[in-house]
This record gives structure tokens, sequence and C-alpha cells, in this order.
């Protein structure tokens, strides 16, 4: 069972989405919270696999929330709702560590999809709607121009091969696809991602993805 913790201060979309993973034999929504502060107290309290967290919500917004709960590392893994894909909060929530981010307007089955590929370890990186928002925050951020320089240093220890994987991560490939595209088996490519997150002291797929972008190892556009 993959245990969800469901953080939103609009009690319509909180029941919605406990009702819809509750019907599914493989989720159990184990709790509610109306706000950050109490989505941080019930993770310590519950450890659930997954919250879903919206962003703005009164006294602690989603953003410091997400931040607190990954800091903690207590394995909770934080898939943002958002109800705009260009949300420069969404942007600011992958940075502080949130696993990837989900339109509130998602079926039932992507709702379903994206909890399952975060609480499996993997980042939700839907290639047309995550890359555009990364790209279009990463170019107009003040912050990604100030530390282009310190996180070009950083790529540097990668090798050839995990800078080029990298990049793919970045474009929103799978490992599946990595691999097809180097010609490798993707146990290689396994290794290799966890070789970047470790060197690049990332927590996962989503973080290594602005990374690439902050450091200009992938164009906006």
């Amino acid at each position: 069972m993959i245990r969800v913790l469901v953080a939103d201060d609009q009690m319509m979309v909180r029941e919605g989405f406990s009702v819809l993973l509750n019907a599914m034999p493989d989720f159990e929504v184990v709790g509610e919270a109306v706000n950050g502060v109490e989505a941080i107290a019930k993770v310590r309290e519950l450890r659930p696999d997954v919250v879903l967290m919206d962003i703005r919500m009164p006294e602690l917004n989603g953003i410091e929330a997400t931040r607190e709960i990954v800091a903690a590392d207590a394995g909770t893994k934080v898939l943002v709702l958002t109800t705009f894909d260009l949300d420069e909060y969404v942007y600011q929530a992958l940075r502080a560590g949130a696993s990837g981010f989900l339109l509130k307007d998602a079926s039932a089955r992507e709702l379903a999809d994206g909890v399952r590929v975060v609480a499996s370890g993997e980042a939700l990186l839907a290639p047309a709607v995550t890359r555009r928002l990364i790209t279009e925050f990463a170019k107009l951020s003040e912050t990604s121009r100030g530390s282009a320089g310190r996180q070009e240093g950083a790529y540097g220890e990668l090798t050839e091969r995990e800078t080029e994987v990298l990049v793919l991560i970045a474009q929103g490939l799978s490992n599946i696809e990595i691999a097809e595209r180097l010609v490798v088996a993707e146990s290689t490519i396994k290794t290799h991602v966890s070789r970047v997150l470790v060197k690049l002291g990332l927590r996962d797929r989503t973080q290594a993805a602005v990374f690439a972008y902050e450091a200009r190892l992938v164009t906006p556009g």
C-alpha cells in the first residue's frame, strides 16, 4: 500500500483526491492537512510515502513545508499540486526538493500514476510541461544566473558520459529511453544516474533537471 497525505487548504480538493485514491486497491490516504504547518506535523506523525502538496496555503506555504519535509530525510516524497502549469512557485518547490508536480485538473488515472511514480523513487518529469516550466524560470531567475558559475564547477566532476546522462534527464527521458538513446543496458544508466546524484549532492532526477538548466547544460527554449 502507498500511504498518502493530502495537504490543501480547500476542503473539496482534499476530499476529492482522498476519495479517488482510497477507491484504488494500492493506496491509503492516511491523513489530510489544511496548511504547511499541519502538513509537516502530520508527516512526522504518520510517515506517509507521498504528500500531495498544494503551494498556496495559509500559515506556511507548500514551498517551505516541502523544504522542511525533504530536509528531515524521512523518506517521504512530495508531489506538488498546482492549478497552472507555468507557476513560478512550482519551480521554487522543485528547487526545494519536490519530486515533481501535478495539475489539479489531472484525471484519476494521471493522479494515481503520478503518485506511484514518485512513491517508487522516480521523479515526475513530463517533458511537455515540466521542461517548459523549468526552462522558463531558469532563464529568468536571478538565483540561477548568480549560481551558474558555481554549478559549472560542480558538474566538472562528472565524466563525459555522466554529463550526457544528466542532459537527457533534463530533457525528460526515462532510464529506458536514455538506455535506448545511448545503446547501453538500463542497469548501466541507473548506475550513471546514481553517480550523478551523489557527485552533485542532489536528491532525485527533478533536482538534477533543475541543476542542468541552471548550469546551462540544456538551452532554454
